[in-house]
């Protein structure tokens, strides 16, 4: 049986064939801007949870997780940008903080056009909820709602 090296015996030498050679870890500020990321990054999700439809405070709510995730974008986009730039591997958890703000920003900028073309349905619909004691009240807000709705779009006859 050849011996597992290569010809002659020798090791074939570093770099040279199968794989390259990994690139060196980035800088702990590189790695550290990548962690502040994805932090930021759940935050803005996590912001998002505490939405109530109160207009008023809700819109506030949706601001904030916008712009979380836009400062948690710029984040790992700039800490992939800089281990590029010094040749080093690209930081633990800057992809996920990426795709994660990226979320965030999609479901806020979707939440904020639905509060300006529907701010003041969506209003109404929270206050009616929030007096709402029983399944069948909960349905008669939810039927105002949607009547207003179908009134702003013109789905149902004007009269």
């Amino acid at each position: 049986m050849p011996p597992a090296h290569g010809p002659g015996g020798k090791k074939p030498p570093a770099g040279a064939g199968g794989k390259a050679a990994a690139p060196p870890p980035p800088e702990l500020a590189v790695r550290h801007r990548a962690l502040a990321a994805l932090f930021v990054a759940l935050l803005s999700l996590v912001g998002l949870l505490g939405f109530n439809i109160e207009a008023e405070r809700a819109v506030l709510v949706v601001v904030y997780s916008l712009l979380a995730g836009a400062t948690a974008l710029w984040l790992a986009l700039s800490a992939m940008r800089r281990a590029r730039r010094s040749r080093t591997a690209r930081p633990h958890g800057s992809v996920a903080a990426t795709v994660i703000a990226g979320i965030g920003i999609g479901l806020a900028a979707a939440m904020l056009l639905a509060f300006g073309l529907f701010g003041r349905q969506l209003s109404d619909y929270g206050r009616c909820l929030s007096g709402a004691n029983t399944i069948a009240a909960s349905q008669s807000c939810y039927s105002r709602f949607a009547h207003a709705l179908n009134h702003q779009f013109g789905l149902t006859g004007r009269g």
